[in-house]
């Protein structure tokens, strides 16, 4: 079983967010700050119902209720790494993000609404 991601330095991941807004940011910042939101979101949202996919950076079982083991989950969330980005940073809101195609959720409990922003 994959190691568990960890939040990431408080300072490292401010860096990034600054490079995010003046539009200077790199590959290793949107993947710091990918691994760390989802991260967070794991510990916010224990279990392993639901497939939280940001590739080609990461992905977390979340949510409790029925354990995913083997294939392909019945529940997944899959985005980009900006998208998830500014969903964890309350700069993008869910449903719109939903409904313009940035976020593809499908099966139950993949509503992230009250888990966002982080």
């Amino acid at each position: 079983m994959p190691a568990r991601l960890k939040p990431a330095d408080p300072a490292a991941v401010a860096e990034a967010l600054d490079r995010m807004a003046a539009d200077t940011a790199e590959r290793a910042d949107l993947k710091l700050l990918v691994k760390h939101f989802l991260a967070v979101l794991e510990e916010r949202a224990p279990g392993r119902s639901v497939e939280v996919r940001v590739p080609p950076y990461a992905a977390v079982q979340v949510i409790e209720g029925v354990r995913h083991t083997r294939g392909t989950p019945p529940a997944v969330i899959e985005t980009d790494a900006a998208t998830w980005i500014a969903l964890a940073t309350g700069a993008l809101a869910w449903p719109t993000a939903v409904e313009s195609g940035g976020v593809r959720a499908s099966g139950e409990r993949t509503d992230l609404s009250s888990y966002l922003p982080l």
